[in-house]
Protein backbone atom coordinates (compact mmCIF):
# COMPACT_ATOMS: atom_id res chain seq x y z
CA UNK A 1 0.00 0.00 0.00
CA UNK A 2 1.03 3.37 -0.85
CA UNK A 3 2.72 5.42 2.10
CA UNK A 4 1.84 8.80 1.12
CA UNK A 5 0.15 10.89 3.10
CA UNK A 6 -1.41 14.01 0.96
CA UNK A 7 -4.65 14.93 1.54
CA UNK A 8 -6.63 12.70 -0.69
CA UNK A 9 -3.96 9.73 -0.57
CA UNK A 10 -7.20 7.52 1.37
CA UNK A 11 -8.33 7.88 -1.93
CA UNK A 12 -5.14 5.82 -3.95
CA UNK A 13 -5.62 2.80 -1.94
CA UNK A 14 -7.26 0.61 -3.61
CA UNK A 15 -8.49 -2.04 -0.83
CA UNK A 16 -9.98 0.64 0.63
CA UNK A 17 -11.81 2.31 -2.21
CA UNK A 18 -13.24 -1.17 -2.76
CA UNK A 19 -14.29 -1.20 0.57
CA UNK A 20 -16.21 2.17 0.35
CA UNK A 21 -18.24 1.16 -2.44
CA UNK A 22 -19.16 -1.98 -0.28
CA UNK A 23 -19.92 0.22 2.75
CA UNK A 24 -21.87 2.52 0.42
CA UNK A 25 -24.12 -0.17 -1.17
CA UNK A 26 -25.05 -2.36 1.73
CA UNK A 27 -26.03 0.50 3.70
CA UNK A 28 -27.90 1.97 1.51
CA UNK A 29 -29.66 -1.32 0.62
CA UNK A 30 -30.49 -1.93 4.36
CA UNK A 31 -31.63 1.77 4.70
CA UNK A 32 -33.61 1.68 1.51
CA UNK A 33 -35.13 -1.99 2.98
CA UNK A 34 -36.04 -0.56 6.27
CA UNK A 35 -38.41 1.87 4.41
CA UNK A 36 -40.00 -0.57 2.73
CA UNK A 37 -40.40 -3.20 5.67
CA UNK A 38 -41.82 -0.54 8.20
CA UNK A 39 -44.16 0.46 5.60
CA UNK A 40 -44.94 -3.04 4.45
CA UNK A 41 -46.06 -4.12 8.09
CA UNK A 42 -48.06 -1.35 9.21
CA UNK A 43 -50.12 -1.82 5.69
CA UNK A 44 -50.28 -5.62 6.69
CA UNK A 45 -51.07 -5.39 10.50
CA UNK A 46 -52.01 -1.99 11.17
CA UNK A 47 -50.76 -2.04 14.09
CA UNK A 48 -47.85 0.50 15.99
CA UNK A 49 -47.18 -2.49 18.63
CA UNK A 50 -46.22 -4.56 15.47
CA UNK A 51 -43.96 -1.71 14.54
CA UNK A 52 -42.22 -1.90 17.50
CA UNK A 53 -41.98 -5.89 17.00
CA UNK A 54 -40.13 -5.05 13.79
CA UNK A 55 -37.66 -2.74 15.72
CA UNK A 56 -36.87 -5.20 18.22
CA UNK A 57 -36.49 -8.04 15.73
CA UNK A 58 -33.53 -6.06 13.80
CA UNK A 59 -32.00 -5.12 17.65
CA UNK A 60 -32.24 -8.60 19.45
CA UNK A 61 -29.74 -10.54 17.23
CA UNK A 62 -27.06 -7.67 17.88
CA UNK A 63 -27.63 -8.11 21.59
CA UNK A 64 -27.82 -11.65 21.80
CA UNK A 65 -24.49 -12.14 19.16
CA UNK A 66 -22.25 -9.76 20.37
CA UNK A 67 -20.05 -11.94 21.90
CA UNK A 68 -19.86 -14.18 19.36
CA UNK A 69 -19.79 -12.00 16.79
CA UNK A 70 -16.37 -10.25 18.05
CA UNK A 71 -14.69 -14.05 18.42
CA UNK A 72 -15.45 -14.81 14.83
CA UNK A 73 -14.12 -11.93 13.22
CA UNK A 74 -10.93 -12.39 15.34
CA UNK A 75 -10.79 -15.93 14.25
CA UNK A 76 -11.17 -15.99 10.70
CA UNK A 77 -11.04 -13.51 7.30
CA UNK A 78 -12.60 -10.81 7.85
CA UNK A 79 -13.31 -10.30 4.76
CA UNK A 80 -14.90 -13.73 3.88
CA UNK A 81 -17.37 -12.50 7.09
CA UNK A 82 -18.35 -9.63 5.63
CA UNK A 83 -18.93 -11.26 2.13
CA UNK A 84 -21.22 -14.01 3.83
CA UNK A 85 -23.03 -11.39 5.34
CA UNK A 86 -23.98 -9.72 2.38
CA UNK A 87 -24.74 -12.82 0.48
CA UNK A 88 -27.67 -13.65 3.32
CA UNK A 89 -28.49 -10.14 2.99
CA UNK A 90 -29.17 -10.30 -0.47
CA UNK A 91 -30.98 -13.94 0.06
CA UNK A 92 -33.28 -12.14 2.50
CA UNK A 93 -33.74 -9.15 0.82
CA UNK A 94 -34.70 -11.34 -2.44
CA UNK A 95 -37.28 -13.36 0.16
CA UNK A 96 -39.03 -10.29 0.63
CA UNK A 97 -39.14 -9.39 -2.98
CA UNK A 98 -40.85 -12.69 -4.01
CA UNK A 99 -43.16 -12.85 -1.21
CA UNK A 100 -44.50 -9.71 -2.02
CA UNK A 101 -45.09 -10.54 -5.44
CA UNK A 102 -46.24 -13.71 -4.54
CA UNK A 103 -48.42 -12.98 -1.83
CA UNK A 104 -47.42 -15.51 0.72
CA UNK A 105 -45.95 -12.78 3.01
CA UNK A 106 -47.26 -12.21 6.52
CA UNK A 107 -46.66 -10.59 9.55
CA UNK A 108 -45.11 -14.05 10.74
CA UNK A 109 -42.38 -14.58 7.68
CA UNK A 110 -41.91 -10.89 7.67
CA UNK A 111 -40.23 -10.63 11.13
CA UNK A 112 -38.55 -13.68 10.36
CA UNK A 113 -36.51 -12.53 7.47
CA UNK A 114 -36.20 -9.35 9.60
CA UNK A 115 -34.40 -11.46 12.23
CA UNK A 116 -32.11 -12.63 9.85
CA UNK A 117 -31.50 -9.47 8.06
CA UNK A 118 -30.46 -8.12 11.97
CA UNK A 119 -28.34 -11.59 12.84
CA UNK A 120 -26.56 -10.70 9.29
CA UNK A 121 -26.10 -7.49 10.08
CA UNK A 122 -24.96 -8.06 13.44
CA UNK A 123 -21.81 -9.66 12.33
CA UNK A 124 -21.05 -7.49 9.40
CA UNK A 125 -20.82 -4.04 11.32
CA UNK A 126 -18.04 -4.81 13.49
CA UNK A 127 -16.29 -7.17 11.11
CA UNK A 128 -16.62 -4.21 8.84
CA UNK A 129 -15.17 -1.84 11.40
CA UNK A 130 -12.20 -4.26 12.56
CA UNK A 131 -11.57 -4.23 8.72
CA UNK A 132 -10.02 -0.81 7.71
CA UNK A 133 -7.00 -0.80 9.43
CA UNK A 134 -5.76 -3.42 7.69
CA UNK A 135 -6.44 -1.34 4.30
CA UNK A 136 -4.55 1.39 5.10
CA UNK A 137 -1.47 3.31 6.44
CA UNK A 138 -1.89 3.89 10.18
CA UNK A 139 -1.28 7.91 9.51
CA UNK A 140 -4.40 7.41 6.90
CA UNK A 141 -6.84 5.87 9.76
CA UNK A 142 -8.09 9.03 10.55
CA UNK A 143 -9.13 10.02 6.96
CA UNK A 144 -10.16 6.45 6.42
CA UNK A 145 -12.86 6.86 9.70
CA UNK A 146 -14.01 10.16 8.14
CA UNK A 147 -14.67 8.77 4.68
CA UNK A 148 -16.22 5.58 6.08
CA UNK A 149 -18.76 7.80 7.90
CA UNK A 150 -19.46 9.58 4.99
CA UNK A 151 -20.99 6.57 3.30
CA UNK A 152 -23.07 5.47 6.24
CA UNK A 153 -24.33 9.42 5.79
CA UNK A 154 -25.22 9.20 2.52
CA UNK A 155 -27.00 5.87 2.71
CA UNK A 156 -29.02 7.78 5.56
CA UNK A 157 -30.13 10.44 3.18
CA UNK A 158 -30.21 8.32 -0.37
CA UNK A 159 -31.53 4.96 0.66
CA UNK A 160 -34.92 6.17 2.34
CA UNK A 161 -35.28 8.58 -0.24
CA UNK A 162 -34.61 5.25 -2.89
CA UNK A 163 -36.51 2.91 -0.98
CA UNK A 164 -39.58 5.32 -0.86
CA UNK A 165 -39.84 6.04 -4.67
CA UNK A 166 -39.45 3.03 -5.89
CA UNK A 167 -42.35 1.38 -3.14
CA UNK A 168 -44.76 3.53 -5.09
CA UNK A 169 -44.23 0.65 -7.82
CA UNK A 170 -44.17 -1.99 -5.44
CA UNK A 171 -42.79 -3.65 -2.56
CA UNK A 172 -40.49 -5.84 -4.94
CA UNK A 173 -39.04 -3.65 -6.64
CA UNK A 174 -37.39 -2.25 -3.60
CA UNK A 175 -36.53 -5.35 -2.28
CA UNK A 176 -35.02 -6.78 -5.48
CA UNK A 177 -32.95 -3.44 -5.71
CA UNK A 178 -31.98 -3.86 -2.29
CA UNK A 179 -30.45 -7.78 -3.32
CA UNK A 180 -28.73 -6.26 -6.03
CA UNK A 181 -26.80 -4.05 -4.32
CA UNK A 182 -26.59 -6.07 -1.26
CA UNK A 183 -24.89 -8.57 -4.16
CA UNK A 184 -22.77 -5.31 -5.24
CA UNK A 185 -21.23 -4.92 -1.70
CA UNK A 186 -20.03 -8.68 -1.92
CA UNK A 187 -18.78 -8.26 -5.23
CA UNK A 188 -16.08 -4.84 -4.28
CA UNK A 189 -15.33 -6.84 -1.22
CA UNK A 190 -14.42 -10.13 -2.88
CA UNK A 191 -11.94 -7.96 -5.37
CA UNK A 192 -9.92 -6.62 -2.61
CA UNK A 193 -6.20 -8.02 -2.37
CA UNK A 194 -4.87 -7.97 1.28
CA UNK A 195 -2.34 -10.18 3.05
CA UNK A 196 -4.08 -11.71 5.87
CA UNK A 197 -2.28 -13.71 8.23
CA UNK A 198 -4.31 -15.64 10.89
CA UNK A 199 -3.82 -15.03 14.21
CA UNK A 200 -2.47 -17.59 16.84
CA UNK A 201 -6.44 -19.14 18.24
CA UNK A 202 -6.50 -19.74 21.86
CA UNK A 203 -8.77 -22.27 23.19
CA UNK A 204 -12.15 -21.45 23.48
CA UNK A 205 -12.92 -20.84 27.41
CA UNK A 206 -14.90 -17.65 29.02
CA UNK A 207 -11.65 -15.62 28.68
CA UNK A 208 -11.16 -15.09 25.08
CA UNK A 209 -14.92 -15.05 24.89
CA UNK A 210 -15.11 -11.70 27.36
CA UNK A 211 -11.44 -10.60 26.12
CA UNK A 212 -13.22 -7.49 24.52
CA UNK A 213 -15.03 -6.26 27.34
CA UNK A 214 -11.99 -7.19 29.59
CA UNK A 215 -10.15 -4.85 26.91
CA UNK A 216 -11.98 -2.25 27.03
CA UNK A 217 -11.74 -1.87 31.08
CA UNK A 218 -8.65 -1.89 31.04
CA UNK A 219 -8.07 0.85 29.00
CA UNK A 220 -9.56 4.37 30.03
CA UNK A 221 -9.47 6.17 27.57
CA UNK A 222 -11.15 3.73 24.85
CA UNK A 223 -13.52 3.16 27.77
CA UNK A 224 -13.87 7.32 28.37
CA UNK A 225 -14.99 7.85 24.67
CA UNK A 226 -17.27 4.61 24.59
CA UNK A 227 -19.22 5.63 27.54
CA UNK A 228 -19.19 9.20 26.81
CA UNK A 229 -20.83 8.52 23.40
CA UNK A 230 -23.46 5.87 24.93
CA UNK A 231 -24.65 8.28 27.37
CA UNK A 232 -24.26 11.14 25.29
CA UNK A 233 -26.70 9.58 22.40
CA UNK A 234 -28.92 8.29 25.07
CA UNK A 235 -29.56 11.44 27.24
CA UNK A 236 -29.78 13.73 23.44
CA UNK A 237 -32.25 11.38 21.27
CA UNK A 238 -34.22 14.49 20.58
CA UNK A 239 -34.61 12.72 16.73
CA UNK A 240 -37.22 10.39 18.41
CA UNK A 241 -39.67 13.50 18.44
CA UNK A 242 -39.31 14.78 15.41
CA UNK A 243 -42.65 13.92 14.32
CA UNK A 244 -44.14 16.22 17.19
CA UNK A 245 -42.13 18.90 16.59
CA UNK A 246 -43.11 18.94 12.61
CA UNK A 247 -46.56 18.55 13.51
CA UNK A 248 -47.08 20.88 16.74
CA UNK A 249 -44.15 23.18 17.18
CA UNK A 250 -43.42 23.85 14.40
CA UNK A 251 -46.24 23.62 12.09
CA UNK A 252 -45.27 22.20 8.88
CA UNK A 253 -46.63 18.74 6.98
CA UNK A 254 -44.80 15.53 6.09
CA UNK A 255 -42.70 17.31 3.64
CA UNK A 256 -41.31 19.28 7.23
CA UNK A 257 -40.64 16.14 8.70
CA UNK A 258 -38.97 14.65 5.88
CA UNK A 259 -36.59 17.69 5.79
CA UNK A 260 -35.76 17.78 9.43
CA UNK A 261 -34.97 13.86 9.45
CA UNK A 262 -32.56 14.90 6.70
CA UNK A 263 -30.79 17.36 8.57
CA UNK A 264 -28.52 15.59 11.29
CA UNK A 265 -27.42 13.45 8.07
CA UNK A 266 -26.30 16.65 5.80
CA UNK A 267 -24.46 17.84 8.89
CA UNK A 268 -22.84 14.87 9.73
CA UNK A 269 -21.94 13.96 5.57
CA UNK A 270 -20.54 17.41 5.47
CA UNK A 271 -18.25 17.22 8.51
CA UNK A 272 -17.13 13.58 7.29
CA UNK A 273 -15.86 14.68 4.43
CA UNK A 274 -14.13 17.93 5.91
CA UNK A 275 -12.44 15.49 8.28
CA UNK A 276 -11.20 13.44 5.03
CA UNK A 277 -9.67 16.23 3.90
CA UNK A 278 -8.29 18.14 6.91
CA UNK A 279 -8.05 15.78 9.64
CA UNK A 280 -7.45 16.19 13.33
CA UNK A 281 -4.44 16.96 13.83
CA UNK A 282 -3.95 18.14 17.65
CA UNK A 283 -5.85 18.26 20.56
CA UNK A 284 -7.74 15.59 19.76
CA UNK A 285 -9.36 14.61 23.35
CA UNK A 286 -10.12 17.91 24.14
CA UNK A 287 -12.15 18.22 20.40
CA UNK A 288 -14.28 15.19 21.27
CA UNK A 289 -15.12 16.89 24.67
CA UNK A 290 -16.04 20.04 22.48
CA UNK A 291 -18.08 18.33 19.99
CA UNK A 292 -19.86 16.40 22.60
CA UNK A 293 -21.15 19.79 24.34
CA UNK A 294 -21.65 21.35 21.11
CA UNK A 295 -24.19 18.40 20.51
CA UNK A 296 -25.93 19.15 24.14
CA UNK A 297 -26.15 22.79 22.80
CA UNK A 298 -27.66 22.04 19.51
CA UNK A 299 -30.27 19.38 21.05
CA UNK A 300 -31.24 22.96 23.45
CA UNK A 301 -31.40 24.92 20.33
CA UNK A 302 -33.57 22.91 18.56
CA UNK A 303 -35.44 21.86 21.62
CA UNK A 304 -36.36 25.39 22.38
CA UNK A 305 -36.89 26.90 18.67
CA UNK A 306 -40.39 27.59 17.18
CA UNK A 307 -38.92 28.87 13.95
CA UNK A 308 -38.31 25.78 11.21
CA UNK A 309 -35.35 27.62 9.60
CA UNK A 310 -33.42 27.54 12.96
CA UNK A 311 -34.80 24.18 14.17
CA UNK A 312 -33.18 22.76 10.56
CA UNK A 313 -29.46 24.45 11.35
CA UNK A 314 -30.01 23.19 14.90
CA UNK A 315 -30.40 19.62 13.50
CA UNK A 316 -27.23 20.29 11.14
CA UNK A 317 -25.40 21.08 14.22
CA UNK A 318 -26.25 18.29 16.07
CA UNK A 319 -25.25 15.72 13.03
CA UNK A 320 -21.81 17.79 11.94
CA UNK A 321 -20.88 17.63 15.77
CA UNK A 322 -22.11 14.06 16.39
CA UNK A 323 -19.72 13.44 13.37
CA UNK A 324 -16.64 14.44 14.77
CA UNK A 325 -16.88 12.73 18.35
CA UNK A 326 -17.41 9.06 16.00
CA UNK A 327 -14.29 9.62 13.65
CA UNK A 328 -12.26 10.08 16.95
CA UNK A 329 -13.77 7.42 18.84
CA UNK A 330 -13.91 5.13 15.87
CA UNK A 331 -9.95 5.90 15.37
CA UNK A 332 -8.91 5.78 18.82
CA UNK A 333 -10.44 2.32 19.15
CA UNK A 334 -8.99 0.48 16.04
CA UNK A 335 -5.58 2.24 16.79
CA UNK A 336 -5.20 1.24 20.54
CA UNK A 337 -6.53 -2.29 19.92
CA UNK A 338 -4.62 -5.49 18.66
CA UNK A 339 -5.45 -6.40 15.19
CA UNK A 340 -6.16 -9.93 17.09
CA UNK A 341 -8.81 -7.90 19.34
CA UNK A 342 -10.28 -5.86 17.43
CA UNK A 343 -12.91 -7.88 16.56
CA UNK A 344 -14.12 -8.55 19.98
CA UNK A 345 -13.50 -4.74 20.59
CA UNK A 346 -15.60 -3.86 17.93
CA UNK A 347 -18.73 -5.82 18.96
CA UNK A 348 -18.67 -4.23 22.30
CA UNK A 349 -18.36 -0.89 20.59
CA UNK A 350 -21.31 -1.89 18.13
CA UNK A 351 -23.26 -2.82 20.79
CA UNK A 352 -22.58 0.13 22.56
CA UNK A 353 -23.60 2.19 20.18
CA UNK A 354 -26.82 -0.03 19.01
CA UNK A 355 -28.16 0.73 22.37
CA UNK A 356 -27.44 4.04 22.83
CA UNK A 357 -29.36 4.83 19.71
CA UNK A 358 -32.28 2.67 20.81
CA UNK A 359 -32.67 3.36 24.48
CA UNK A 360 -32.17 7.18 23.67
CA UNK A 361 -35.46 6.90 21.27
CA UNK A 362 -37.11 5.24 24.31
CA UNK A 363 -35.77 7.65 27.24
CA UNK A 364 -37.00 10.67 24.81
CA UNK A 365 -40.14 9.20 24.22
CA UNK A 366 -40.54 8.36 28.39
CA UNK A 367 -39.43 11.88 29.12
CA UNK A 368 -41.49 13.41 26.91
CA UNK A 369 -44.71 11.60 28.57
CA UNK A 370 -43.80 12.80 31.66
CA UNK A 371 -42.54 16.32 31.45
CA UNK A 372 -43.71 17.09 27.88
CA UNK A 373 -41.91 17.54 24.31
CA UNK A 374 -40.02 20.54 24.79
CA UNK A 375 -38.72 20.18 28.56
CA UNK A 376 -37.66 16.36 27.24
CA UNK A 377 -35.27 17.50 24.61
CA UNK A 378 -33.92 20.65 26.93
CA UNK A 379 -33.46 18.37 29.74
CA UNK A 380 -31.63 15.75 27.31
CA UNK A 381 -30.17 18.61 25.99
CA UNK A 382 -28.29 19.93 29.45
CA UNK A 383 -28.05 15.89 30.84
CA UNK A 384 -25.33 15.39 27.80
CA UNK A 385 -23.81 18.75 28.82
CA UNK A 386 -23.23 17.75 32.44
CA UNK A 387 -22.15 13.56 30.89
CA UNK A 388 -19.48 16.30 29.64
CA UNK A 389 -18.24 18.01 32.10
CA UNK A 390 -18.46 14.61 34.01
CA UNK A 391 -16.53 12.95 32.03
CA UNK A 392 -13.60 15.61 31.08
CA UNK A 393 -12.88 14.76 35.24
CA UNK A 394 -13.53 10.90 35.38
CA UNK A 395 -10.98 10.20 32.59
CA UNK A 396 -8.35 12.84 31.97
CA UNK A 397 -6.53 9.88 29.70
CA UNK A 398 -9.36 10.58 27.46
CA UNK A 399 -8.66 14.53 27.45
CA UNK A 400 -5.48 14.62 27.33
CA UNK A 401 -4.96 12.62 24.05
CA UNK A 402 -2.85 15.32 21.88
CA UNK A 403 -3.00 13.39 18.13
CA UNK A 404 -4.69 9.96 16.59
CA UNK A 405 -1.07 9.56 14.65
CA UNK A 406 -0.92 5.95 14.13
Amino acid sequence: MSSSTSRLSVLHETPFVLFWGARVASSIAFQMQAVAVGWQAYALTGSAFYLGLVGLAQFLPMFLLTLAVGHVADRYDRRLIARVCQTVEAMAAGALAVGSATGWLDRASLLVIVAVTGAARAFESPTMQALVPGLVPGSLLPRAYALSASANQTATILGPTLGGFLYVASPSAVYGSASGLFLAAHICMAAIRMRWVPPPRDPFSLRTLFAGIAFIRSRPAILGAISLDLFAVLLGGATALLPIYARDILHTGPWGLGFLRSAPALGALSMSLTLARYPLTRRVGRTMFGAVAMFGIATIVFGLSTVFVVSLGALVMLGASDVISVVIRNSLVQIETPDEMRGRVSAVHMLFIGTSNQLGEFESGVTAALFGTVPAVVIGGLGTLLVAALWVRLFPALRDIETLSG
